[in-house]
């Protein structure tokens, strides 16, 4: 049997009896990371890494039971042996890492392998079966360094700040408008957000995590950072009419998503690892098996094979078994 296997809920582990990341209400569920769509209301009882307890609880009610796990420490849940190991994503994401009889899987959640100020970098967990997301597995998705994104997203910001122009840059609410508030030159201007961003911000800084506070006024054209939703909120956006916009994510990548959203600029720029980092953190892993979850795993299923892995796309492999 199996140490994971997917059905109707989720990536569940029959031996421990518990989903990693369930898209609905379970007995146990085991959180990688706190975006929502990983943290299902409902579920009976829930354990995540201790860095990310505060954001986890943003989407829980407030007696939801709430288990915390230092990185590193081992607990064993119905005969596995669990621990969760950084992913690099966001801060408190991780790794999960199952061991059974001799066994020893991953399941990655998400992950990056590129420095971010905000997060514990990534750790390369040896297994003999992996789960990875391939979120952007595709050749065509080969990221900048961040220093040049960000470079880049700065030279905008300046340019529209000199001709007199508001920037507005959507980009994820979680995650990566904290990592982009770590990393730029505040000096250039004032820096506003979007409430969402600040929402999830706050508890950043009450770890020390260095996300700056928002300027109390724009004090000329600021820059402003939302979450791509706000694009749609006619009123929050009525102060921004005249504003340059822009979005920094990994589908800037490609020309499509820029066009349809009528931005002025795209930026790539993603918290998600891209094509060369998704091979060396499966080849960091010395994983026999590897199956892919996420995005459209075909190309990196296939790549996996020709170079001498037993490889499946996690749905397919499922679909097959049970013909």
């Amino acid at each position: 049997m199996p140490l994971l296997e997917l059905d109707s809920r989720g990536l569940y582990c029959p031996a421990g009896a518990f989903y990693i990341d369930p898209w609905a209400p379970v007995d146990r569920a085991l959180i990688t990371h706190a975006h929502p769509d990983r943290v299902p209301a409902g579920s009976h009882h829930y354990l995540t890494a201790e860095p990310g307890a505060a954001l986890v609880r943003e989407w829980l009610p407030s007696d939801a039971p709430l288990q915390l796990l230092p990185y590193g420490e081992r607990l064993t849940i119905g005969g596995v042996t669990v621990s969760l190991h950084p992913a690099g994503h966001i801060l408190g994401s991780a790794q999960v890492r199952l061991e059974h009889r001799g066994e020893v899987w991953v399941a990655s959640g998400d992950y990056q392998l590129a420095p971010d100020p905000t997060c514990t970098p990534f750790e390369p967990v040896v297994c003999h079966t992996l789960v990875t997301e391939g979120t952007f597995g595709l050749p065509i998705f080969r990221w900048p360094a961040p220093s040049e994104a960000t470079a880049a997203i700065e030279a905008w910001w300046r340019s529209n700040r000199e001709a007199g122009r508001a920037s507005v840059l959507f980009l994820q609410a979680l995650g990566m408008a904290q990592r982009l508030l770590a990393s730029l030159d505040a000096s250039i201007g004032p820096i506003q957000a979007h409430p969402e961003i600040e929402r999830f911000s706050r508890h950043y800084r009450a770890q020390g995590i260095p996300p700056a506070a928002p300027a109390e006024s724009a004090g000329g054209p600021a820059l402003v950072l939302a979450p791509p939703s706000a694009a749609q909120d006619d009123a929050w956006m009525r102060p921004w009419s005249q504003a340059s916009t822009a979005m920094a994510s990994g589908w800037m990548r490609i020309r499509g998503p820029r066009r349809r959203r009528s931005l002025d600029r795209g930026f790539v720029l993603s918290s998600h690892a891209d094509w060369p980092a998704l091979l060396s953190a499966i080849e960091g892993t010395r994983a026999e098996t590897v199956y892919v979850m996420h995005g459209r795993p075909a190309p990196l299923v296939r790549w996996l094979a020709e170079h001498g892995r037993r490889a499946f796309a996690m749905e397919a492999q499922l679909a097959e078994d049970e013909t």
